[in-house]
């Protein structure tokens, strides 16, 4: 039987989880939603200021004289670049250039980074770090983490911390406290809004929680799951490791594999950094040849979905939350024999702000190009039907006020 770990959040976010709405993430217990619909979490991502517990993340500790050395060799940033209190976001690859993982690297000081993963690499970090002198440690269960994500967090975090936020920029990150307890705070999130992170010692959870809801109650804070958070990334165009890409160390076939450039990750792949790096030759192949598959953003077309469901005289039928399942995407007119599939949605989800059924989807080269004609798989009365649906460019959601 497998023993699911709890967060240092787990006496707050237990009391507060009225479904009991429970996922298994990374070995602890995480809650999918707060309330029995998604409504208001959603909004409080996208209006107010949401409080998510993030915890069960993978944490590492990176110190030592060659720590910026051995990032530098195992992610695509060139890490030498960064500077004290920088957040850079990254994957990093095997020798064939495949995705293994993401995360974000956070340099503390000179010799010091924090990086997080979605799954264990401390085996695959030690053994990188061969000969070199560089100590990891990870710090998983000593590390609480909260992400704070939404338009009104600033002001929030300015009446808790002691020192104000209104200068931190976006990826950066900033040592600061909340009622008396050391946090470190970054610009961060996974949501495609307004947002950050914070990092405290697990013994502080629960009083850097409690502070958070007090101030907050006056500007609409409410806790969050990961569903709620889904249908957000997805808006925000972020993707999911074991939903919208395989790690290269768990695929069992060649082409359940992805590069950084299929994932669209071009902007975090530094092939004019010194030195080697694992995967770069695969990559700058791949940089010269172009990429097979590309992930891109799909729109479906509400009135063409209306038609197909008023066949059978029902109005469109749409999911509550993120779907986390490959729907085929086909090109081509039927009526002419030409109805081939092109690639596959990983995640869709129907957008409450942007009022459109969108999905992250991964097509075959040239059906990738953006404005590309293509129809989504979706089922009508158990009957498969065809949705048409254009590609488009991601993020579908970008707000001026994220970076600002």
């Amino acid at each position: 039987m497998l023993n699911l770990k709890t967060t240092p959040f787990h006496e707050r976010t237990s009391a507060l989880c009225q479904p009991q709405n429970w996922r298994k993430w990374a070995g602890y217990f995480a809650a999918g939603s707060y309330e029995h619909t998604l409504d208001r979490e959603y909004w409080a991502i996208r209006n107010a200021a949401a409080l998510i517990d993030v915890s069960p993340l993978m944490k590492y500790v990176i110190t030592g004289k060659d720590a910026a050395a051995l990032l530098h060799r195992v992610t695509t940033r060139d890490v030498y670049k960064m500077k004290t209190g920088q957040v850079a976001y990254t994957g990093w690859c095997d020798e064939d250039g495949k995705m293994i993982d993401d995360g974000t690297i956070t340099r503390l000081d000179d010799s010091t980074f924090r990086l997080t993963a979605a799954e264990p690499n401390l085996r695959w970090l030690t053994m990188n770090a061969v000969g070199m002198d560089a100590a990891i440690q990870e710090v998983t269960d000593d590390v609480a983490a909260l992400s704070f994500q939404g338009p009104n967090t600033r002001k929030i975090l300015n009446l808790v911390a002691e020192e104000s936020l209104d200068g931190l920029k976006y990826f950066r990150m900033m040592k600061n406290k909340i009622r008396g307890a050391d946090v470190t705070i970054s610009r961060t999130g996974y949501t495609g809004d307004l947002g950050y992170e914070i990092w405290m010692d697990a013994k502080d959870a629960l009083k850097i929680w409690d502070a958070l809801m007090s101030v907050g109650a006056d500007y609409g804070i409410a806790p969050v799951g990961i569903l709620a958070m889904d249908m957000a990334r997805v808006e925000a165009g972020l993707f999911m490791l074991d939903v919208d890409y395989t790690s290269a160390t768990h695929a069992w076939v060649e082409s359940q594999k992805s590069s950084p450039f299929e994932l669209g990750l071009d902007w975090t792949v530094a092939l004019d950094k010194p030195g080697y790096f694992v995967g770069r030759r695969a990559l700058e192949k791949e940089k010269r040849e172009g990429s097979a598959w590309k992930m891109v953003g799909l729109a479906v077309d509400w009135v063409g979905m209306e038609k197909i469901f008023k066949r059978v005289g029902l109005p469109p039928q749409i999911p509550s939350m993120a779907v986390r399942g490959s729907l085929p995407i086909l090109s081509g007119n039927p009526l002419s024999g030409g109805n081939v599939q092109v690639g596959y949605a990983s995640t869709s989800t129907w957008s409450p702000l942007l009022k459109t059924y969108i999905a992250l989807a991964h097509l075959q080269k040239p059906y990738y190009e953006i404005g590309t004609d293509v129809r989504m798989e979706i089922t009508v009365e158990h009957h498969r039907q065809h949705a048409p649906a254009k590609v488009v460019k991601l993020p579908f959601y970008d707000p001026e006020w994220k970076r600002k």
